[in-house]
């Protein structure tokens, strides 16, 4: 079993679920190589408590740069709001270590481009972006369809996630609703990697886009209790056209941060001449599909996903899968991918890249453009 050694720089919600997903690693079958997490890093050391409790062996900071310049820390995971972005894995990379970082991967196009040049500067090092929902074996299942060809042409795709927690008004403003900390693509930068992370790894590339933009809650509350603007877009419905090998086909992209009744649902359809499929982590044992032939029934089926996960497990297929799985998969595949590399990874579905990343710039930045000019933007 190789360990290898990471430090966690933001001790909030992920860098929880990170240490959790550590700590439950005998969950998974078959691993040579797992996490262990030595050191953390957070400029608020109330944060530092749980960590404390869960890990108490770890070093601990205040200051990320002296969690760099710890020669037990060989991987970094990020996870911090998206201004710091550029600058934080742009030391991390100079300090020689591997990075899997939250998106959007830089809080606009020019700090992607700082971070992607400071990549290049590092071949030997792996970086990542986090994205966990197309983990769930619904989804894996979903996709794979898609690589054995059974759609036939495909003729539309609607990818989405969509949360309700902040139709509350009384809910407090946070970082994410500030144009200097989260950035002006709102929505779309919290939530979009996760709904283009399976479009782009099956090759579905944007070429046009018309993006509709909403603030819905015009002020929220902030710690004084005193009402302030909300900068960010609350919602964001973007109509794409993808060109593909066997024809062009419209791809519909919601983020939605206000979405009645959506606690948390990632989703994806995908419509075709031979066959249609569609899976929602809303329904997480359920996948839905319909086979067709010319001149045959169109009728739907639904059928229970098993317990089949990327990486296998100790959980029997009879049970359900869950978000904290998803994290547990996620993570098992960029160990997987540091310790042996891309062409030796155990299965054969990676985390995102860079590149993978810098498309997702390019869609958001031509969805700004296009709401700008109420118009269609060419990326």
């Amino acid at each position: 079993m190789r360990d290898i050694r990471f430090g966690v720089i933001g001790a909030g919600l992920m860098g929880r679920e990170f240490a959790s997903a550590a700590a439950r690693w005998s969950h998974l079958l078959g691993q040579d190589a797992r996490p262990q997490i030595v050191a953390v890093c957070d400029a608020n050391p109330a944060t530092h408590a749980w960590f404390a409790a869960a890990l108490p062996d770890v070093h601990f900071t205040t200051d990320y740069h002296d969690l760099l310049a710890d020669p037990a820390v060989e991987a970094v995971y990020c996870a911090v709001p998206h201004n710091l972005h550029a600058q934080l894995y742009g030391d991390i990379l100079r300090a020689g270590k591997h990075l899997l970082g939250e998106k959007p991967f830089g809080i606009d196009r020019p700090a992607f481009d700082e971070i992607a040049a400071e990549i290049a500067r590092h071949p030997d090092l792996l970086v990542r972006c986090s994205s966990e929902y197309p983990f769930f074996p619904g989804a894996q299942l979903l996709y794979q369809w898609v690589r054995d060809g059974r759609f036939g042409r495909i003729f539309e795709v609607e990818s989405g996630f969509w949360h309700c927690s902040d139709l509350n008004p009384n809910k407090p403003i946070n970082w994410k609703r500030q144009i200097a900390t989260c950035g002006a693509y709102g929505c779309m930068g919290d939530l979009g990697m996760h709904t283009v992370h399976l479009p782009l790894r099956l090759g579905w590339r944007p070429r046009l886009v018309r993006a509709q933009l909403t603030k819905i809650v015009a002020e929220r509350p902030n710690a004084q209790g005193v009402l302030v603007p909300c900068e960010t877009w609350d919602n964001a419905s973007l109509a794409c056209d993808v060109r593909a090998a066997e024809g062009d086909f419209p791809m519909t992209i919601t983020t939605k941060r206000i979405a009645p009744g959506h606690q948390s649902s990632w989703f994806i359809r995908v419509y075709g001449t031979a066959y249609s499929a569609e899976f929602s982590t809303k329904s997480p044992k359920q996948i839905r599909y319909l086979p067709y032939t010319p001149g045959g029934e169109q009728a739907w089926r639904e059928m229970d996903v098993p317990f089949t996960s990327a990486y296998p497990t100790i959980t029997g297929e009879i049970f359900e899968f869950g978000f904290t799985d998803a994290i547990l998969q996620m993570w098992a595949a960029f160990c997987d991918e540091l310790a042996h590399g891309r062409d030796g990874m155990r299965q054969g579905f990676y985390c995102v890249t860079p590149e993978e990343a810098g498309w997702s710039h390019d869609l958001f930045t031509a969805a700004l453009q296009s709401h700008a000019t109420e118009g269609t933007a060419r990326l």
